[in-house]
């Protein structure tokens, strides 16, 4: 009981010197090697944080190469926040703040975004984003690190600055993982941002290693395992593991701060990349729009041919899986019924449920493992040669259209017909 109540004041404590900056571009991610994958195939994960909550995934013909990407709903600026092509080259990127030290102005900065859109359109491998990054003018207008993985063995992050990038080799790192938040480690540590993520991260993955299941997780394992847990390794507490204690103790709500899963989520992605020999196009883009402890994580496989559901696109305003993910954080979660409500998250709904129904994770999971089924027999078949790429788009469309009503099916306790949303 002691420990919930320091908990509840640290937390609040600590809200008093959050700034707006760090909370709307905090993102957590980590690159596993191929070296490090009992199936050879190196995995990339990005839990996203920004002031741009309507995402959606879009399929894109580029210069050389059609990729899947990641992006804010609306835009028209070709912009991407994670990616995959069908070279098998993905990339993605988290904020960093400890890298600028020059005078460029905020006018010419923010072009990460911009950046990752072109690498996927023209990049196959770390070779080529390396000449990308040298061949860009200067100055580059970003601040990053950028993640990359390619279909012949690359796994890398790239420290970037407006004038040079520093390189490391994830093959090269123990465990063959690396997790990284917003800060850059050939940065300043007295400015490394998104610290207290970074240690709750890396205590999860190392406890994978241990156990010997980093080497067989899937990415449903990784959004599960991580994008829904509320393990605070700094304040030492783990709200799901410690549910009892923490509902026996508390009002069931939870200060917002400093979790991996926050308001400011807007999504979480998993590519699982090819291994290194093999198709590229074998590689598929896992995307929970939206906050993931009520999102589902939907396969998208990388393509020539554009096969990326409606539900997903954002262009149906009836069928979106990051409206219905929006509309259930903001009716069960982040409620409004106390001031400053935003700064809460009500777990009740999130760990326990309500009324007897599952709670808002296993729906979650429910959801997913029927999909899986769907999906993961077919793609089988395909990395094994049984079937051809054209067949296994093909039969993917045949089962994608069915999956957002598989999520409404798995979240019914919480959604009455009257009750639907007008999903954006």
């Amino acid at each position: 009981m002691k420990r919930f109540a320091t908990y509840i004041f640290s937390a609040v404590f600590s809200l008093l010197v959050l700034t707006s900056v760090q909370e709307a571009y905090a993102c957590t991610s980590v690159i596993i090697s191929g070296r490090a994958r009992a199936d050879g195939r190196p995995l990339m994960w990005k839990n996203r944080d920004t002031d741009s909550l309507a995402n959606s995934v879009r399929h894109y013909k580029g210069e050389k190469y059609s990729f899947i990407s990641l992006v804010n709903t609306g835009c028209t600026e070709g912009e991407s926040w994670i990616g995959v092509n069908t070279a098998g080259f993905a990339v993605m990127n988290t904020a960093s703040y400890c890298l600028k030290d020059d005078d460029v102005p905020a006018s010419s900065m923010d072009r990460e975004g911009r950046v990752m859109y072109r690498a996927l359109e023209i990049c196959a491998t770390l070779e080529d984003f390396e000449h990308f990054l040298d061949t860009l003018s200067r100055p580059m207008g970003v601040e990053a690190n950028f993640g990359c993985i390619d279909a012949h063995g690359g796994a890398a992050w790239y420290e970037t600055g407006n004038f040079s990038w520093h390189k490391i080799d994830v093959n090269d790192c123990p465990g063959g993982y690396m997790v990284v938040t917003n800060f850059s480690l050939s940065g300043p540590e007295d400015r490394w941002k998104g610290v207290e993520r970074y240690k709750t991260a890396s205590v999860i993955f190392a406890g994978m290693e241990r156990s010997g299941s980093l080497a067989s997780a899937g990415a449903l394992d990784i959004i599960d395992s991580l994008s829904r847990s509320y393990r605070h390794e700094v304040l030492g507490i783990d709200l799901i593991r410690d549910s009892a204690a923490f509902f026996a103790g508390t009002t069931g709500l939870a200060v917002d701060q400093d979790f991996i899963p926050r308001k400011s989520t807007s999504a979480s992605v998993v590519i699982t990349g090819a291994r290194e020999g093999d198709d590229p196009q074998s590689c598929v883009m896992w995307a929970a729009l939206g906050y993931p402890p009520c999102s589902v994580a939907v396969p998208v496989p990388v393509s020539a041919i554009e096969c990326v559901p409606e539900s997903l696109e954002g262009l149906c305003r009836d069928s979106s899986f990051c409206g219905l993910s929006s509309w259930l954080k903001k009716r069960y979660i982040f409620t409004s019924d106390v001031s400053s409500m935003s700064r809460y998250a009500d777990l009740r709904p999130v760990i326990r449920g309500l009324g007897g129904a599952l709670s808002l994770i296993s729906c979650s999971r429910d959801c997913e493992d029927r999909i899986s089924r769907l999906f993961l027999p077919i793609w089988s078949d395909y990395i094994k040669g049984r079937i051809s790429v054209k067949e296994y788009i093909s039969r993917y469309m045949g089962i994608s259209s069915c999956f957002f009503n598989l999520y409404l099916k798995s979240f019914k306790s919480y959604i009455l017909e009257d009750d639907l949303p007008d999903m954006p």
